[in-house]
């Protein structure tokens, strides 16, 4: 009988959100929890360079995980931060955005020049579908001692393995693998470390 009931249980739209399906964003607890992000960077972009202990409070709050040494400078943007989680040693210059739709995780020692861009969230292609007001997202990793150029975009779904470098303006569509230098658009391999 109990097998019966949770299979007549229909997964939340957050479920279906971090498991890749098609959900709906306008859900009320994906708007809540948005709000709370929205209050908080709003809250971490008015810090000032003297509160410094108020900014780390705040990420706290903010993230889901966060290592030591970690610098935002401020503007930061992103969607819901409860799916972000950072290693330690990361830096974000002006204007990153993530918009974490599903998890993103970044590696110890990585650096993201400024107007860095990560998006886990697209929609459908097919118009018809796209109408509907459903989305998807894909997670995002970064490994450990990467570099991200300034106005580099990270599509949904991509891995950027350890010790890579991706140059400036670069638009990632495609996994990157480790100890490389990658730039362009698409991005590319240009040389292996």
């Amino acid at each position: 009988m109990l097998i019966n009931i949770m299979e007549n249980i229909s997964p939340t739209e957050q479920e279906k959100m971090l498991s890749g399906a098609l959900y709906f964003a306008n859900d009320a607890e994906l708007i809540s929890t948005r709000k709370r992000a929205s209050k908080l960077t709003r809250l971490y972009n008015n810090t000032t360079e003297e509160q410094l202990e108020k900014r780390q409070e705040i990420l706290l709050e903010l993230f889901a995980k966060i290592g030591d040494n970690v610098q935002i400078t401020p503007p930061f943007y992103c969607d819901y931060g409860c799916y972000i989680k950072l290693g330690s040693n990361v830096y974000m210059n002006y204007n990153c955005i993530i918009l974490d739709c599903n998890f993103v995780e970044i590696g110890d020692n990585v650096l993201l020049a400024p107007n860095v861009q990560i998006y886990t969230a697209y929609h459908p292609i097919e118009p018809e579908l796209r109408l509907t007001g459903k989305e998807l997202a894909a997670p995002i990793k970064i490994g450990h001692n990467v570099w991200i150029g300034g106005g580099t975009i990270i599509c949904p779904g991509i891995e950027i393995g350890d010790n890579t470098t991706i140059g400036a303006g670069s638009v990632v569509v495609n996994n990157i693998p480790e100890r490389v230098v990658a730039a362009g658009n698409p991005c590319r391999v240009i040389r292996t470390l």
